[in-house]
């Protein structure tokens, strides 16, 4: 399956205009988000732009309703009462109401998850660690992905907000064993980079990010993946 992913928003509502004109041109058959929609830097008293860029991602949601999402640190921090940087105050009441519409908005079965998975492929914020598969899920089913990924995706909030876990690793910068990485590729955002690369089995794609002064920090593509080939390239919106 041909998957166009859209990395982490952080307030830029024209990356799903620009989803939407890829998909509309046939580009792939449907959409990952690997979300962390709210929050940029010096914007946290723009409710405006939070509630445009909220509405934005829930019309996505009603056009392409097949599309997947993943849970990033900043949406959790919100639901979860988390303080952490960029984190904002006066737009926390908006934040949880428009992630309760977006979650509203979506069919049922097709719930908002920590990991997405498709044919061999894993979605998510921020990478699943060998380690924190070992310790979160039981030995007997270590080499059964789905139930791997069903049984993460039904963790709260105190064994998640950690530093090891698939909403906050940061592979880029760890030398931990990712989770079967001959035969799982992983997909993440989180980290900003300069451009879209796979190390290993994980694929980096938060091209989209900025510097504190608004300078860009990667080349503004989306990851277009073939999830049954492993092929994957940017694509320009």
């Amino acid at each position: 399956m041909k998957v166009l992913v859209i990395p982490d928003v952080h307030l830029k509502p024209y990356m799903f205009h620009q989803a939407h004109e890829l998909l509309e041109q046939g580009v792939a058959e449907k959409a990952v988000c690997l979300m962390d929609i709210p929050d940029d830097w010096d914007r946290e008293y723009n409710i405006e732009l939070y509630v445009e860029t909220f509405d934005t991602a829930i019309a996505f949601a009603k056009k392409y309703p097949d599309t997947l999402w993943t849970y990033g640190n900043h949406d959790l921090c919100y639901m979860w009462n988390e303080r952490e940087s960029g984190y904002s105050a006066a737009a926390s009441w908006t934040v949880q109401e428009k992630l309760l519409e977006l979650r509203r908005t979506l069919p049922e079965g097709n719930e908002i998850k920590y990991i997405q998975k498709i044919d061999d492929v894993l979605f998510c914020h921020g990478g699943v660690l060998d380690f924190f598969v070992k310790n979160t899920v039981p030995s007997a089913k270590y080499h059964d992905v789905d139930e791997v990924v069903n049984r993460i995706n039904d963790l709260h909030h105190d064994s998640m907000w950690n530093d090891a876990s698939p909403i906050w690793y940061r592979p880029q910068f760890s030398a931990g064993r990712m989770y079967k990485p001959r035969k799982i590729l992983q997909v993440v955002g989180h980290t900003p980079v300069d451009e879209i690369y796979r190390k290993d089995n994980v694929i980096s794609c938060d091209v989209f990010s900025t510097y504190r002064d608004g300078r860009p920090i990667g080349t503004r593509e989306f990851l277009l993946i073939d999830t049954k080939t492993w092929e994957f390239r940017g694509i320009s919106g």
